[in-house]
């Protein structure tokens, strides 16, 4: 089998049980998080396996990537909850797109979008201590009170309530929680009675259960990693989807002493062997990386030699055989004896969302 020079390998079936797991843990509707293409996995195929895995809903951060997948055929129900300034919705409404409404102004716009389009579906955002987006306390009774007159003359549909939480500590996501409460009480005062509530992320749909009330957004367990340090992807049940590959370049056997890459950070200590991955930091592979991130060559583990460069990285390999168009594999799914998404997170010094959400343009995603 010939290796591909660069390649992320996204299993779809993974994602796909993935979103079943969530459905059979949590007991409420699934909203797909595909933002960000999918976080790196591929917005529109993503969408379509965790669909096919029960989920009920699509999520989005900007109403062009909902729009996106729109194009690509995808008609499920999207929401999208993150608007530029001044932001009009006539788009959202004529593509039946949902639109997280956080301030009296975004409410006033998505009052305005309803026409020919038909009537603009709205989530509205309640702020319960992110300190982020969200409509303030301050601010709850004069907003929530013009939705349900927008609502009552037909200028809008409240679909949801929703906010997010911190995952700082159980009982800041308690107090989150309760405020989220005060806020929907508020809200049925006024008339309004969303379809659906919803305020739980992967990490609170796990181990939060009465914050999973009508619905949970799940993002990075949809791609099978895990949201907490202590608990790897397989103990949570999840199958991470993405496996990031590429095939050795070149291949050069060098003395003892010799300089490897920019700065000359690593220096042979002995005759040696080193392999040329033509992977990068353009391609999202983590400068901060260098020296530390790990990969596997025929079925052995090797450590990144000296900086990652903008296009490529050198492994010293030492003695073993290794030949130009061999497979290496920065990560996948461990339990495949290849390295996880979230070591090469430990060795960067960040998280595993964004490990596989910067993999970049230039390597092709195919699915598996």
């Amino acid at each position: 089998m010939t290796v591909p020079f660069r390649e992320a390998t996204i299993d779809m079936d993974a994602i796909a049980d993935n979103t079943r797991h969530f459905r059979r843990l949590t007991g409420a509707d699934v909203i797909a998080v595909v933002k960000a293409n999918a976080y790196g996995h591929a917005a529109a195929p993503a969408a379509v396996a965790a669909l096919s895995g029960g989920a009920t809903r699509l999520g989005v951060a900007e109403i062009a990537e909902a729009l996106d997948l729109r194009r690509q055929g995808i008609n499920a129900p999207i929401m999208a909850w993150l608007h530029a300034p001044g932001e009009r919705f006539e788009s959202a409404a004529e593509q039946r797109i949902e639109v997280g409404i956080s301030s009296f102004d975004q409410l006033e716009a998505a009052g305005a979008a309803a026409g020919s389009g038909g009537v603009l579906g709205v989530h509205l955002k309640l702020e319960t201590g992110l300190s982020r987006n969200g409509i303030p306390p301050k601010d709850w009774a004069r907003v929530l009170a013009e939705a349900a007159r927008l609502e009552r003359i037909g200028r809008i549909r409240i679909v949801g309530l929703f906010s997010h939480l911190s995952n700082a500590s159980d009982a800041d996501d308690r107090e989150a929680l309760a405020r989220f409460a005060e806020g929907t009480q508020l809200a049925a005062s006024l008339g309004i009675h969303p379809e659906i509530r919803h305020i739980a992320a992967t990490a609170a749909a796990i181990d939060l259960p009465e914050a999973r009330l009508d619905a949970v957004r799940i993002g990075i367990g949809l791609y099978g990693l895990s949201p907490f340090d202590d608990r790897s992807s397989a103990e949570l049940g999840l199958r991470p989807a993405m496996t990031l590959r590429a095939s050795v370049a070149a291949v050069r056997r060098v003395p003892a002493g010799a300089g490897v890459s920019y700065g000359y950070d690593h220096r042979t200590t002995g005759d040696t062997t080193l392999v040329l991955v033509p992977l990068g930091y353009a391609d999202g592979v983590p400068r901060q990386a260098s020296g530390r991130g790990p990969v596997t060559i025929g079925g052995r583990r090797f450590t990144v030699a000296g900086r990652v460069a903008m296009d490529q990285f050198v492994v010293d390999v030492g003695d073993s055989p290794v030949s130009v168009g061999d497979e290496v594999v920065l990560f996948g799914d461990p339990t495949l004896g290849v390295p996880s998404a979230t070591e090469w997170a430990n060795a960067a010094g960040t998280i595993n969302y964004e490990i596989v959400t910067r993999i970049g343009n230039r390597v092709p995603r195919r699915s598996a």
